[in-house]
């Protein structure tokens, strides 16, 4: 099976550093909106974590981790993790969630 840049793809995305109290959940909602057709969410998880998930073409869905992964200019990503999950078609639209 070849895979179709117009297919559908999901990521699970987690970034850790100096990510709370930096506008890190605007930026990353704005970045979905500006990228265009990616739905999700995105929420703070303890102090110094952030986790989304993204749904989209692979095209647009690695564009959104890249900037997901550089952050808002007063932010600092020291480490993150992607896991590529099935699509679900779950969301309609791009969200920011209540923190864990």
């Amino acid at each position: 099976m070849s895979a179709n840049q117009n297919d559908l793809i999901r990521a699970h995305v987690w970034v850790k550093g100096r990510v709370q109290g930096v506008g890190f959940r605007a930026h990353v909602e704005y970045c979905a909106y500006q990228i265009g057709g990616i739905t999700g969410w995105v929420r703070n998880v303890g102090y110094d974590e952030v986790e989304a998930v993204a749904e989209g073409t692979r095209e647009k869905v690695e564009r959104f981790i890249e900037l997901m992964k550089q952050g808002p200019r007063a932010s600092r990503v020291d480490e993150s993790r992607v896991d590529w999950e099935e699509v679900t078609g779950e969301f309609s639209e791009f969200g920011v969630r209540r923190s864990m």
